[in-house]
């Protein structure tokens, strides 16, 4: 496809019918793709939001979107997260949320203006796509176009790869998401393992009449856990406050069981069910008559498949004697209760592909890597 640059526009979204544009990009360019998801239209706009995401009081972030004859055709965020680890001792920016038509100027002026705007603010790598945290949205699918992405995961177009290492990007890291046939019981030697372990641990479930309490053990162990990972960024408080009302509708507690050694809490899992299965054939929208959908699709007739997005075992318990067994106890609460719920699959997701303990324990239950997503980096 080839376009004259000179009618290409690229404009700052700096008002909220430019946002509204914004979102609704992808779902014009993917049209045609059935396994296309169009995210609701309400969250994304709230996400997108300092007054409503609290990820914007420790990050600078500007949106752009693409013209040519009046119509949009991309977009792209640059961040600038004040939490995020430099790399390599170089201050580190980060881009986000691309989408544009398979065209090779598109992509080369939107990349263009996020640079220079991070460049001018000392940065002297850029990393993404983060959408807009790695505690959000990250990597850009690469393997795994074939299957509808679940709750809180991209779906990328296939040539958006192409396009973005053409202009000098390279991968950082893939990222992983594991499928499971939760109908399927684990192997009979970890079957025997988790029996033989299990009077050492306790596994409940999420106290809903002690929720922000729960919520703050869930999130201690995260950060405790993923600490030592590559480009962790710990949930401040505010964002534990906004995590726990955003996912509380959603919850089942039985879904989310805490791991506790002698009535200490050492290990989580959150299983959500697969909201994007909800929402498919809703175009962004819950008004006027989507609302109700939504929430038969949810609690009458059901979703088969939900999304682990978070799961962790504290370090300090996590290399001791008989401490590899929590996060298969964990894995295993979660599987039978998904399985009352009617869910058939869960994603596991993501992984970084050097977590091999972590792949490890999740290759051992019978899951396999279905969608592969990637990170890239790029010298200013």
């Amino acid at each position: 496809m080839s376009h004259s640059s000179t009618m290409l526009q690229i404009e700052a979204v700096q008002n909220r019918a430019q946002m509204k544009r914004f979102i609704r990009i992808p779902a014009a360019l993917q049209s045609g793709d059935p396994n296309f998801v169009a995210p609701l239209e309400l969250e994304r706009a709230e996400a997108f939001s300092p007054k409503h995401n609290p990820y914007f009081a420790h990050a600078k972030t500007q949106f752009w979107i693409a013209t040519r004859g009046g119509r949009d055709v991309g977009r792209i965020s640059a961040q600038i997260d004040e939490l995020a680890p430099s790399y390599q001792n170089e201050r580190a920016g980060h881009f986000g949320l691309i989408a544009g038509e398979d065209d090779a100027v598109v992509f080369a002026s939107l990349f263009a203006t996020a640079e220079a705007w991070l460049r001018e603010r000392g940065c002297r790598k850029l990393i993404g796509p983060f959408n807009l945290s790695i505690n959000e949205e990250t990597g850009l699918l690469i393997e795994g176009f074939d299957t509808p992405p679940m709750l809180l995961m991209g779906h990328d177009a296939r040539y958006v790869a192409g396009r973005i290492e053409a202009l000098g990007y390279r991968k950082i890291r893939d990222l992983y998401a594991y499928i499971y046939d939760i109908t399927q019981p684990p192997p009979r030697l970890l079957a025997r393992m988790i029996n033989r372990h299990h009077s050492r641990f306790t596994v409940r479930p999420m106290n809903m009449s002690r929720y922000r309490e729960d919520i703050q053990i869930i999130t201690d162990i995260f950060n405790d856990a993923w600490s030592g990972n590559w480009g962790f960024v710990p949930y401040t408080p505010a964002e534990v406050d906004h995590l726990g009302k955003a996912l509380k509708p959603l919850l089942d507690p039985q879904l989310v069981p805490i791991a506790e050694l002698d009535g200490k809490p050492v290990g989580f899992g959150v299983t959500l069910p697969d909201l994007n299965q909800a929402i498919r054939g809703f175009n962004g929208k819950l008004l006027p008559f989507n609302w109700a959908r939504l929430l038969w699709r949810l609690k009458v007739s059901g979703v088969s498949g939900g999304r682990v997005p978070l799961m962790g075992v504290r370090r300090s318990v996590a290399q001791t004697l008989g401490a590899s067994v929590i996060p298969f106890l964990i894995v295993e609460a979660m599987r039978k209760r998904a399985l009352e719920r009617g869910f058939k699959q869960i994603e596991l997701s993501w992984i970084l592909e050097d977590n091999r303990p972590m792949r490890n324990m999740i290759e051992t239950v019978g899951a396999k890597v279905y969608k592969t997503y990637r990170l890239y980096e790029k010298p200013l």
